[in-house]
């Protein structure tokens, strides 16, 4: 049970979850509103300009029947008119290609900030493997995407039905207008249905847009294993950590044992501290902590003084106060300056009247 807990996807994702998703295009994007958004803006366009579309393509039409008589039709004349016009047109909707062009861009980075990543179309076995394909078929993004097609639908179908219903008394009148009137008068219902389509599309565009950010979110979360595994990566293994601080440690020992030999002086405490005391009137403005311990350590500075004659003063005020408030290579307080002066003279004293290495209470 422990095991599965551990397996449940119940942690909010981190940083770098987030960003290494970001890398691969995963991000919380709703289509709709791009749609809704390049729809709206279409039409409003239309609206505007509608007249420079009309007279447009009244031209191009007219133009296109009043040479077809003039025309031999042949591979090369019927080559040319369509060429002619297909530039003419692509003229005409230079317009509502760049708005739908401005539209999609502006709403993608809306949502998403600048992006440009090819993960996204990096071919993967898994796209093309039919299981994972059938998977995808029936998953419920699926489902929830069949949902919202289904819906579209409907409301499409029921504002047009709705309008036209509306429309059907003035539909009679029509025969009694010219083709110019009637063509503004299809046009104008058009552009209600539309209108009342968009604004209901909108609405759908706003729940999904956040319905995809719930469920990004929720595709990102974690494992109580994957946020453990990440912090090893990021952090580093614990135990590799403990390690290498742990040789460090022991290099800083021996580097720090090694230095006794130096020493003028071990002041110990008397039993559990040691602190080996070096000064070089030349290149030291004060007495320097050449090493110090407890315990172990104390017992092997102590041991290598004796060996190498280096005098050894009880005075345990003095070794707590250098052992907690100096670290190695550091100079002695200042407040301290009196007190080790004092115990060097005696130990040069004792160096010229005693044989070294001998301890002396203090």
């Amino acid at each position: 049970m422990a095991e599965d807990k551990s397996q449940e996807k119940t942690e909010q994702p981190t940083p770098k979850r987030r960003q290494d998703a970001r890398k691969k295009g995963q991000v919380a994007k709703s289509r709709e509103i791009s749609s809704v958004s390049i729809l709206m803006g279409s039409l409003l366009l239309l609206y505007l300009t509608a007249g420079f579309f009309i007279q447009n393509i009244l031209s191009l039409t007219g133009g296109v029947f009043s040479l077809i008589g003039e025309f031999e039709l042949n591979e090369v004349t019927v080559s040319s008119l369509s060429l002619i016009l297909l530039r003419k047109l692509f003229i005409i909707l230079i317009p509502l290609m760049l708005v739908v062009l401005v539209l999609g861009i502006t709403t993608n980075l809306f949502q998403v900030g600048f992006l440009v990543t090819g993960e996204p179309i990096v071919p993967k076995f898994s796209k093309i493997n039919p299981i994972s394909g059938l998977k995808r078929v029936v998953s419920r993004q699926s489902l929830i995407e069949l949902v919202k097609s289904i819906f579209k639908i409907t409301v499409v179908g029921y504002v047009a039905y709705g309008t036209v219903k509306n429309e059907f008394s003035n539909i009679t009148c029509l025969a009694n207008l010219e083709v110019w009137e009637i063509l503004v008068y299809i046009g104008r219902i058009s552009f209600k249905i539309i209108f009342n389509t968009s604004l209901i599309l909108i609405t759908l565009a706003a729940f999904d847009y956040f319905y995809q950010r719930w469920e990004h979110e929720r595709g990102l979360r974690m494992t109580h294993q994957e946020v453990r595994e990440e912090f090893k990566q990021r952090e580093g293994d614990p135990m590799i950590k403990a390690r290498i601080k742990s040789i460090q440690r022991e290099m800083a020992r021996r580097r720090m044992i090694s230095a006794v030999p130096k020493a003028d002086v071990v002041i110990t405490n008397p039993d559990h501290l040691a602190v080996a005391l070096g000064y070089d009137h030349g290149n030291m403005e004060a007495p320097q902590v050449l090493a110090k311990g407890a315990g172990f350590i104390a017992e092997q500075i102590k041991k290598i003084a004796r060996k190498n004659n280096i005098p050894m003063v009880e005075n345990k005020g003095v070794a707590q106060v250098l052992f907690k408030a100096c670290e190695v290579g550091q100079t002695i307080p200042v407040n301290l300056y009196k007190t080790i002066a004092e115990i060097l003279a005696y130990v040069y004293r004792i160096k010229g009247k005693a044989p070294a290495g001998s301890k002396q209470e203090g």
